[in-house]
């Protein structure tokens, strides 16, 4: 499949295509798509897109009005300070705006702070800045603060890392810019660092994907937070940018929007985010990239630009085999994170690539965790897209050689999870050689969009009604360590339940 035939292959998302028509000097393009296009999104956005329209007129008399209206229709301001920077200049430059922004009194922390690469003893601290600016981090408890410089040519984005904590401990902490406290209305700045490889623990995680952006849902994040989640999982088509070939542009504004949600960092100030991307935020809908760490090109500049607005650990097998797939263990539960884009190659029959794969069984084989979540961008469940080779199906071969490397090497405790389709539900695949292994899908955080609940035969319960998220809730600390999985709805009702326990996932039943 091609990656940029048509618009018409993105998510309904008005503005962001009127962007990509921007990215590519299509200004009348841009209005037309603006106009017409479908209205999935609100006034603040649309208007946002409208002062860029005119900037690249050169009309920037028009746009101060524009911004400020964007701004009672509820925009946040920092995004006239963020991306795309260089378009916005014109703008802030213009002295009825810096008048505008002096009485207005901004943040310098345009973005963040969000927590990530937690351990049992460290945590880091992910900004971006309105320009050039000091950042530091103290915790309570910890000696003294860490501090860095914000600088142009990482696009103002930085990130303060920290150890020597005690494992499975609350610390608060504080943000500085250039000396100053930074607070976030609502916000408390807190977290707890993970227990030991052998603790037991009772803990939560989030996670899901399809994250489409839609104003009213934003409120997702709130509801997800109220649960305090020790980590968060975002398994992909978390923005939507659709337009590898201008990832930088393109992927900025639609980071930047997200990110400059109150909802979204109030989530990410308390929660270790992990991510990986699928195809709407890697290439566009169902791409194929290719067994090549550098071909298509465009390759590096989409995955420099994810790690750049991301806050993972190291992710990817090195410089000539780069990728977001990663692992971190939590106590006595291991998170395998998947890479299901960058070498994705139907010819050669294989959505992982050589290098991911060998690292995958590896780190299976090396595990000792009571449980150990698979989590993939796509689902592993037969049927779950009929006539499509988008999922697993279309790599069978490959599957079936990861589930029975599993049986062969006896590895305990497995569990999935994925995202991409619209919509909550719970499968199990049979095995006749080992234990049943239980599939979660959650994929429709924010969207609009929906899919229908496809019935299979390893279907246990699917819901497509709202936007949701799910939970997983583990207690460790029992003889028998047990696995709650959780899913709750757009009003933050819990719609459903299903227990696991960890001696139903062995070879000994």
């Amino acid at each position: 499949m091609g990656f940029l035939n048509s618009l018409s292959l993105a998510q309904h998302d008005r503005e962001r295509n009127a962007f990509r028509y921007l990215a590519e000097d299509k200004i009348d393009q841009a209005y037309h798509e603006l106009k017409n296009g479908k209205k999935h999104t609100d006034p603040a956005e649309k208007n946002f897109i409208s002062i860029l329209c005119q900037l690249h007129e050169g009309r920037i008399d028009k746009t101060l009005g524009i911004a400020q209206q964007a701004v009672r229709d509820g925009l946040p301001f920092e995004r006239l300070l963020s991306e795309p920077r260089e378009w916005l200049a014109p703008l802030r430059e213009y002295p009825a705006f810096i008048k505008w922004k002096k009485e207005v009194s901004p943040s310098p922390l345009l973005h963040g702070p969000m927590l990530g690469r937690v351990t049992d003893t460290g945590a880091s601290f992910w900004f971006r800045t309105d320009g050039a600016q000091e950042v530091a981090v103290e915790i309570s408890g910890h000696s003294g603060r860490e501090s860095i410089r914000t600088r142009k040519e990482n696009r103002f984005v930085g990130v303060i890392e920290l150890d020597g904590l005690l494992p499975g401990t609350y610390f608060a902490y504080q943000v500085f810019v250039n000396g100053e406290e930074i607070k976030l209305p609502g916000v408390d700045f807190g977290f707890r660092t993970f227990p030991q490889a052998d603790e037991g623990d009772k803990f939560t995680l989030a996670f899901g994907g399809c994250a489409g952006f839609v104003p009213e849902y934003e409120k997702t994040w709130d509801l997800i937070a109220g649960h305090e989640p020790r980590a968060t999982l975002m398994l992909g088509d978390n923005v939507y940018i659709d337009d590898p070939k201008n990832a930088q542009l393109t992927g900025n504004y639609c980071y930047s929007r997200r990110h400059s949600r109150p909802e979204w960092r109030k989530l990410v100030a308390g929660s270790s985010m992990h991510a990986i991307y699928d195809d709407h935020d890697f290439g566009t809908d169902d791409c194929i990239p290719g067994p090549y760490f550098n071909k298509p090109s465009w390759k590096g500049s989409v995955f420099e630009n994810f790690k750049r607005n991301w806050n993972n650990p190291r992710m990817g097998g090195g410089e000539e085999s780069p990728g977001c797939w990663h692992s971190f263990t939590l106590g006595k539960v291991q998170i395998i994170m998947l890479d299901c884009r960058h070498y994705r190659d139907l010819k050669g029959k294989t959505m992982l690539g050589p290098v991911q794969k060998k690292w995958l069984k590896k780190t299976l084989i090396a595990s000792d965790a009571a449980f150990k979540l698979i989590a993939s961008s796509v689902p592993f469940s037969a049927g779950v897209k009929p006539g499509s080779q988008d999922p697993w199906d279309g790599y069978p071969i490959e599957r079936e050689e990861i589930f029975t490397f599993i049986e062969k090497e006896k590895i305990e405790g497995v569990v999935l999870i994925a995202a991409d389709r619209h919509r909550i539900d719970l499968r199990k695949t049979l095995r006749p050689k080992g234990y049943d292994l239980y599939e979660f899908v959650s994929g429709r955080l924010t969207n609009r969009h929906v899919h229908p609940v496809v019935q299979t035969d390893g279907l246990i319960w699917g819901y497509n009604k709202t936007c949701g998220f799910s939970l997983l809730r583990f207690n460790t600390r029992l003889k028998d360590p047990v696995l709650l999985m959780e899913a709750f709805d757009l009003n933050g009702e819990k719609i459903f339940s299903h227990e696991i326990k960890a001696s139903t996932l062995s070879f000994n039943e």
